[in-house]
Order: structure tokens, then C-alpha cells, then sequence
């Protein structure tokens, strides 16, 4: 009798399904903190780091301090130094619905063989301008498109995306109201 081929989409998931067991048993251990820091450079020009985090009981620092720059277009008048902010959230959208999907597919022993998305925020600038009061400034719509090459059925396919959105924390941050508490030092 032949062996089961399993699916090998570099995502441990005994590794999770053991982290999800071990914080069912001890939720307090589930409460993380996420950090990021920003320094202002010149202009419109930012540069911020990340590097440690709290989680499981107890600070935790990251093997690598990874950093990111922001900026604006030249279309701005600015200097285009790096990602606007809101390319940023489109980036950490993308990622953790990839994720995902690549979580969700090793779990159902799905072979993913590419996964590309490609996404879009629609704005109107003309709140962030102070042009209309009446106009957001965030986007008012945005637009995730996969590619998905996999041994499974369309409609597999679909539900690994669908499974993905459903946990997604980043999906969750972008349409759902978060507090936000902003402190002057």
C-alpha cells in the first residue's frame, strides 16, 4: 500500500496546531503586544524598525531587526524614499492573507505550486488634501486578486482563501473599527 503523498508548502502546522492546543490551555499566554518604532528623517521621509514584541508571558526579540522606510511620491513634491504609509497596509494585507492561504493549504494537504496576488486601494486624496471635509481619507475600497496554481479543485482552492480571510488578522485590522489611543510624550 502507497504511502499518502503530503503536501510540503514550508509551513509547519504541527508546530501551530501545538501552539493553539498549549493557548487554549493557558489563554493569559495568548495576549501579544505588537511593536513598531518611527523616527521622522526630513520631509515626508520616515524610517521605522521592528524588533521585539510581548507575547507567551514575556518580551520576545526577533533573530533580526527588520526595517522599513516611508515616503511619499515625487508627484507630492517629496522625495520618494520608500512605500507611502498606505502602501504598507496594501503589503501587510497581501502578506497575511498569503500567508494564510499557505497555512491553510498545508493543513489540507493542498501543494501549492504558486500563489500571486496582486492588490489595489481605491483613495480620494482630496480628504487627505483638507479639499473636501465630506471625503474619507483612508480607502474606500480595496481589491485582492489571486492567481493560485495548486493540485486541488477550484473550489478548494477557493475555500483556502476564503478559510484565510476568515483568520486574517491584517483583513481583520482593515475592516473593522480598531481603537486607537495617540499620545503626545
Amino acid at each position: 500500500m502507497a504511502s499518502e503523498v503530503q503536501a510540503n508548502n514550508g509551513v509547519n502546522v504541527e508546530a501551530l496546531l501545538g501552539a493553539r492546543e498549549a493557548l487554549t490551555n493557558a489563554p493569559e499566554a495568548a495576549q501579544f503586544k505588537w511593536r513598531a518604532a518611527c523616527e521622522w528623517k526630513d520631509g515626508t521621509h520616515s524610517h521605522s524598525t521592528v524588533e521585539s514584541f510581548y507575547g507567551l508571558g514575556q518580551d520576545q526579540h526577533r533573530k533580526t531587526t527588520f526595517t522599513f522606510d516611508a515616503d511619499h511620491p515625487e508627484v507630492f513634491a517629496s522625495l520618494d524614499q520608500g512605500a507611502t504609509p498606505v502602501e504598507y497596509v496594501l503589503v501587510g494585507l497581501a502578506s497575511c492573507l498569503t500567508a494564510g492561504i499557505a497555512a491553510v493549504a498545508q493543513n489540507r494537504n493542498i501543494q501549492l505550486k504558486s500563489v500571486k496576488a496582486t492588490i489595489e486601494g481605491d483613495m480620494d486624496i482630496a480628504g487627505i488634501l483638507g479639499i473636501d471635509s465630506d471625503v474619507r481619507n483612508g480607502f474606500s475600497g480595496i481589491t485582492v486578486k489571486y492567481n493560485i496554481d495548486a493540485d486541488a479543485k477550484r473550489e478548494d482552492i477557493e475555500a483556502l482563501v476564503a478559510q484565510s480571510q476568515k483568520r486574517s488578522a491584517v483583513y481583520d485590522i482593515v475592516t473593522n473599527p480598531t481603537n486607537v489611543t495617540v499620545v503626545v510624550n
